[in-house]
């Protein structure tokens, strides 16, 4: 008696005759298989690792190399302002002590206007 076969089961039945037909194939087959079992992961899984350490490293540097130079820009930031309050500070108390305007200019470096005005 005749075993009625599923589409699915004659189809592999098929391969596998192909398969061992065919010396190439059968080549194939074999290291399809060993991919499909995960014996070349090992092989892959460096490379990814590589990969993903070598992103990370260069994620690491950017960050690094964004906050020196936010740290850069906040310093010179931060010392133009301290040089101008003081500059400022300097004025007033020229002006309070009776000073030309143009002379107090002339020694903090601001405009007359911003004298006239702090």
């Amino acid at each position: 008696m005749a075993k009625n076969l599923t589409n699915e089961e004659k189809i592999e039945k098929l391969i596998k005759k192909i398969i061992a037909q065919d010396e190439g194939i059968a080549a194939a087959d074999k290291v399809f298989s060993r991919i499909c079992n995960g014996e070349a992961q090992p092989v892959r899984l460096p490379t990814l690792q590589k990969s993903e350490l070598n992103y990370q490293r260069r994620l690491v540097e950017a960050k690094r190399r964004g906050h020196a130079e936010s740290l850069q820009k906040g310093r010179a930031e931060g010392l133009a302002e301290g040089h101008a309050d003081k500059a400022l500070e300097i004025a007033r108390k020229m002006k309070n002590a009776g000073r030309p305007l143009s002379e107090i200019a002339e020694f903090t470096g601001l405009p007359v206007e911003t004298i006239a005005n702090g």
